[in-house]
C-alpha cells in the first residue's frame, strides 16, 4: 500500500489511533493528557459511530497517519472532534488533513448535518488556519450549542455550516 486511503473506523485499530492521538498531544504539543482522559478512544464505536457520527482514519503504508471523527450532539449538528494528522504527513504534499475533512463534510451532508462545531487549542494556530480556509468561522464559547462537548484545552471554538 503505497497511497494514502480514508477508511470507516474499525476496532480494530483502537490501539493505534490511541497511540496516534497521544504521541501527537504529549509529544509534540506538550498537552499532558493521558487516556484515562479520553474514554471515548476506548469505545470509538459506541461514542463515534452512532446516529450522525462517524470515524475515520489515514492510512499509509499500513499505518494510521491521521484520525477524524464527526459526533452527533442532536438536532442536525455535530462536533469535529480527534483530527489528528502525524507531523510527517502535514501540509500540502500529502493533503491528508484535508481528505479527512472532505470525508467528514461528505458523510455530515449525506446525514443532513447543517452545522458542524469544533473546539481547538491555542497551540493547534496551523490547524485553526486550516478550518478558517474550510469555512469555519470562529465563534465566542457562549454562543456553543449546549449538547457540545467542551474539553477542557479548548479555547478557540468555530462553527460551520454544511
Amino acid at each position: 500500500m503505497n497511497e494514502v486511503n480514508i477508511e470507516i473506523y474499525t476496532d480494530i485499530f483502537k490501539n493505534e489511533v490511541a497511540e496516534l492521538i497521544m504521541r501527537i498531544q504529549n509529544d509534540e504539543f506538550g498537552i499532558p493528557l493521558t487516556l484515562a482522559l479520553h474514554p471515548d478512544l476506548n469505545e470509538i464505536s459506541k461514542f463515534y459511530q452512532a446516529n450522525k457520527g462517524n470515524f475515520w482514519i489515514a492510512r499509509f503504508d499500513d499505518r494510521i497517519i491521521g484520525t477524524i471523527a464527526l459526533l452527533d450532539i442532536g438536532y442536525n449538528r455535530s462536533a469535529l472532534r480527534k483530527m489528528f494528522v502525524a507531523s510527517d504527513y502535514r501540509g500540502k504534499p500529502y493533503g491528508i488533513g484535508q481528505k479527512l475533512l472532505d470525508s467528514l463534510i461528505n458523510w455530515a451532508k449525506y446525514k443532513r448535518t447543517t452545522e458542524i462545531f469544533l473546539g481547538t487549542t491555542a497551540r493547534f494556530i496551523r490547524a485553526q488556519r486550516f478550518y478558517e480556509k474550510n469555512g469555519f468561522m470562529e465563534i465566542p464559547k457562549q454562543t456553543l450549542p449546549k449538547e457540545f462537548p467542551v474539553m477542557d484545552v479548548d479555547v478557540k471554538f468555530y462553527k460551520c455550516f454544511v
